[in-house]
């Protein structure tokens, strides 16, 4: 699967930014500019489609991380959306999967994020 990230607003002060193929060190910078662009229109809860994703590496969780400490100062939040197993299990690993909402549906993800 060939890289791709787009953005969307999904409701005021939601953005979602949907990924496919693979966040490595050279397509994490343009999925934390996607992020950023959204963040800086105002959008404070984010969500991070990875539903397409097919491999995230260090870089990909480094950017997550650093979206989240850009957004929560300001009671934002960052929500994932995840069905890959690999990449649960490199939440999982981290320790991140106890600090990040992860959900199997853009739907339940837009939901959660409602409610914050």
């Amino acid at each position: 699967m060939q890289f791709e990230v787009s953005q969307e607003r999904a409701a005021p002060g939601t953005a979602v930014i949907a990924v496919g193929g693979e966040i490595d060190i050279f397509t994490a910078p343009d999925v934390r500019r996607a992020a950023v662009a959204a963040i800086d229109e105002g959008a404070n809860r984010v969500i991070l489609d990875l539903s397409r994703t097919t491999f995230l590496d260090p870089t990909g969780l480094g950017v997550i991380i650093g979206l989240s400490k850009r957004v929560r100062p300001a009671g934002g939040d960052i929500v994932i959306v995840n069905t890959d197993e690999g990449i649960a299990r490199t939440f999982e690993i981290t320790g991140l999967a106890e600090i990040f909402r992860i959900f199997g549906t853009r739907e339940e993800a837009l939901s959660a994020a409602a409610d914050v």
